[in-house]
């Protein structure tokens, strides 16, 4: 297993296992498979920037050669909310479930805040209902602070989403 910063060069294997995630879990994502297969290949790479000046890293999980896993950070530029980071993306390959690739990604991208100056906290949202997810990040040191309702609209149907928070740093 190796647990490591994409680079523009990652952007087709980074594209194709996200848009399987799309594909298979629909409900976990707000973004739809048919938005993101439309996007260019450039604009996978952008998302992949390794500049100094990103406001966003995303990491993913090898198993091997074969990109089996992914995670990303944004990072946010208001003045007034720089100490918040948000975790988006997370998607681990069905064949690489169980194998600690999730828990890694996390902890990567919690480590990768904590050395951030001025970050304090990361904060992600999670469907409601999607138990194993949850666990993961809660098993990460998350705690939930509060639901969404009707977060996202999915074939008829609205899906509430879960709000959680991780300290990276000391907290007054």
């Amino acid at each position: 297993m190796t647990i490591r910063r994409l680079l523009p060069a990652d952007a087709g294997c980074y594209r194709a296992l996200m848009l399987e995630a799309y594909a298979r879990h629909p409900d976990a994502f707000t973004s739809t498979v048919a938005e993101r297969a439309a996007l260019p290949l450039s604009w996978w790479r952008k998302r992949l920037d390794a500049s100094e000046a990103a406001d966003q890293v995303v990491f993913g999980a090898f198993d091997g050669d074969v990109l089996v896993g992914a995670a990303g950070l944004q990072f946010q530029a208001r003045e007034k909310a720089r100490h918040k980071a948000d975790l988006f993306g997370m998607y681990v390959a069905e064949s690489a479930r169980g194998a600690g690739f999730g828990r890694q990604l996390v902890a990567a991208l919690l480590d990768e805040a904590a050395a951030r100056a001025g970050v304090k906290l990361v904060q992600l949202t999670v469907t409601e209902g999607n138990a194993a997810a949850q666990t993961l990040y809660e098993r990460c040191g998350f705690r939930p602070f509060g639901v969404e309702p009707y977060a996202v609209a999915l074939e008829g149907a609205y899906l509430s989403k879960v709000h959680m928070w991780c300290a990276v740093a000391a907290l007054p």
